[in-house]
């Protein structure tokens, strides 16, 4: 059997919607449309996203104390670019956000109510463009047409900034999943991560409300990684994860109608 046929067959996703009871549906995704390896060694995994020819990932190396910011060939998984992402003793990316021409990520000390940069790159050149400072570990961020949205660690709360790194408002996460990856879709924050028990589940926001509307509930990959484990994105009613360090694979699922 191979890989991508045992992960068929033990990776799942199902639909589960209302709040704030919410009830699975019988699971309606059970494989992959497709599994695309990466062809490049990768550092421990945070946060992908992609404008459907490129795909961007954030990774960390505790050892060498780096952050890395890596650009892959959506056509064959070939590495196209990297760069070092550390500001001080801040090296631990996280999710990250194509807005636009420019990538925003997160760059934090890796530990738990510490500080962090917000970071604005350029999309073709990965080169900084902007940065401003944060008095708490960030380990994602979603970028809205006017705003910024930023998960601290395990997502326990929100927080908003304007584009130039003003503080707007705090709020606490109400869904008790620990985003690892932000994204904003549709008018809707969504937010991919694992509930207690580390059940992997993708949540649906709403804005400026931040209340829950939808959940996905996700299985894990044929090697035991939860789905939501890492970085997570969306792209023409797929879904997208990249819950695995080297060997990395991106799975890619169609996401079902609201």
């Amino acid at each position: 059997m191979t890989p991508a046929t045992k992960l068929q067959r033990r990776t799942f996703l199902s639909l589960v919607a209302g709040t704030p009871f919410l009830q699975a549906q019988t699971p309606d995704l059970t494989k992959p449309e497709r599994i695309l390896p990466l062809r490049a060694t990768t550092a421990h995994v945070q946060g992908i996203d992609t404008d459907g020819q490129r795909l961007w990932v954030t990774a960390v190396d505790r050892p060498t104390t780096k952050g890395f910011l890596y650009q892959f060939s959506i056509k064959d998984g070939s590495l196209e670019q990297t760069v070092e992402v550390q500001d001080g003793p801040r090296y631990h990316p996280g999710g990250l956000q194509l807005h636009n021409n420019s990538l925003w990520l997160p760059v934090a000390e890796y530990r738990r109510t510490s500080t962090a940069v917000i970071q604005k790159r350029n999309a073709k050149t990965l080169a900084l463009e902007f940065q401003f400072p944060v008095d708490d570990h960030i380990g994602c961020v979603a970028v809205t047409p006017d705003t910024l949205i930023g998960g601290n660690w395990d997502s326990r709360d929100f927080y908003v900034w304007d584009h130039q790194g003003k503080l707007l408002k705090k709020v606490p996460n109400p869904t008790g999943n620990s985003f690892q990856d932000l994204k904003f879709s549709q008018g809707q924050l969504v937010g991919s991560g694992t509930l207690q028990g580390n059940k992997p589940a993708i949540d649906w926001l709403t804005l400026p409300e931040f209340k829950q509307t939808r959940r996905l509930t996700a299985g894990n990959t044929d090697t035991g990684a939860p789905l939501t484990r890492e970085g997570m994105t969306l792209h023409n009613n797929e879904i997208w994860f990249l819950p695995e360090d080297t060997a990395s694979r991106l799975m890619i699922f169609p996401l079902p109608p609201r």
